[in-house]
């Protein structure tokens, strides 16, 4: 059984290669006049094209069901995807110019799409409403800066704080309710060279130092596809630590190091951070995920007390067959946000009163309960 250990602030393939651009309807009829396009920046190549796949099934079952239903404020809706490949500068650049290019979209949504957020800017200069799920690190930085002049853009999820804070008073605990025996108090901690990853570790550095623990491997690997673990693994056995970390999240990338790990295991906990959270993890390490720990903030409350969230997760089995990532059900949900302002405001062209009928809005999603920070636009 994989230990899922998910803490939530504030309650809070096969796969076609698609071209760069994609007009996806609800259905093979024609669009009526007064549908909407929506514009998603999904990564469909590559290491996180898993997660991108999420996302396009996402939005293509709110977008299918709003229009069974008669559409929001007389409007239907279709899908229009920009692939942005590697995540590089100049592909998210190239994903946003084609969606803002295009006058009939007239709403941007993604999970994430740079890591570093900078397409915030492109959005606020272009007053495109832009729902971002992505880093909330550089969302907050970018945002407030000055909130009001960007009422364009909101987040779906909160502040990271908590991934930098959270392990070490979970492995702490464990060991004082005699759940697990702390021998040495050293971690190894290793990460992706890239703003998520990386601002994650040195955080979790920070935390561990100030609480006493030694840190007997610090290791920074280059962003993207890792073909071997291997040479970092040595330092990890060189001094077996209580405690090892990857945050590198790429799905291929953290199962390739957990299976690699468990060729010669030291006596340690593994934390990997979010990548077991995406089912191509699972198809990736099968039983070996047994007993790694991940965090998740801002992850369906799966439990009987949040019937919600099982309720979201058993439409998308019941729709694709598959079992969802957290983009599956969260892309689903931040449509609703904004089909309601859409409702509310009665014309989606009008962008301004759309995004900030989004940022006053507060829903029950799977995750909890969600509003926004306004000093900051986080959820």
């Amino acid at each position: 059984m994989l230990l899922k250990m998910s803490m939530v602030l504030k309650s809070c393939f096969i796969f076609i290669l698609l071209p760069a651009l994609i007009a996806i309807g609800s259905s093979n009829q024609a669009v009526e006049a007064k549908a909407i396009k929506v514009g998603v920046l999904a990564p469909l190549t590559g290491q996180a094209s898993a997660d991108g796949e999420d996302y396009i099934r996402a939005v293509k079952w709110a977008v299918e069901e709003v229009n069974s239903a008669g559409g929001a404020a007389g409007y239907t809706f279709e899908m229009v995807v920009a692939d942005v490949k590697d995540m590089s500068a100049a592909n998210v650049t190239s994903a946003v110019e084609r969606l803002l290019s295009d006058g009939n979209v007239h709403f941007i949504i993604t999970g994430y799409a740079s890591l570093s957020n900078f397409e915030i800017d492109l959005m606020k200069e272009s007053d495109m409403p832009f729902f971002i799920a992505g880093p909330a690190g550089p969302t907050k930085a970018i945002i407030s800066k000055a909130p009001e002049e960007y009422w364009c853009c909101w987040s779906f999820t909160p502040s990271f704080k908590g991934y930098e804070t959270d392990l070490l008073p979970l492995i702490e605990n464990l060991a004082a309710a005699g759940k697990i025996k702390l021998n040495n108090k050293k971690v190894a901690i290793i990460s992706s060279d890239n703003p998520y990853s990386k601002t994650i570790s040195e955080g979790m550095k920070t935390v561990f130092k100030n609480g006493g623990w030694k840190i007997t491997v610090d290791e920074l690997v280059p962003f993207g596809e890792v073909s071997d673990w291997r040479a970092s693994l040595a330092k990890v056995r060189q001094d077996p630590p209580d405690l090892v970390v990857n945050t590198d999240y790429l799905p291929g990338n953290s199962a390739l190091f957990l299976n690699q790990f468990l060729e010669d295991p030291t006596n340690s906990l593994v934390f990997l951070q979010y990548a077991p959270s995406v089912p191509a993890f699972l198809k990736l390490t099968g039983k070996n995920a047994n007993g790694v720990l991940y965090n998740m903030i801002g992850g369906p409350l799966n439990t009987p007390k949040w019937p919600l969230a099982k309720k979201r997760i058993d439409a998308y089995r019941a729709r694709y067959n598959a079992e969802p990532g957290p983009y599956g059900i969260g892309l689903y949900e931040m449509m609703q946000f904004y089909f309601d302002a859409v409702r509310k405001v009665g014309d989606p062209k009008n962008h301004k009163a759309v995004a900030q009928a989004i940022g006053t809005m507060k829903k029950e999603i799977a995750a909890g309960v969600l509003s926004f920070d306004l000093s900051t636009h986080l959820a």
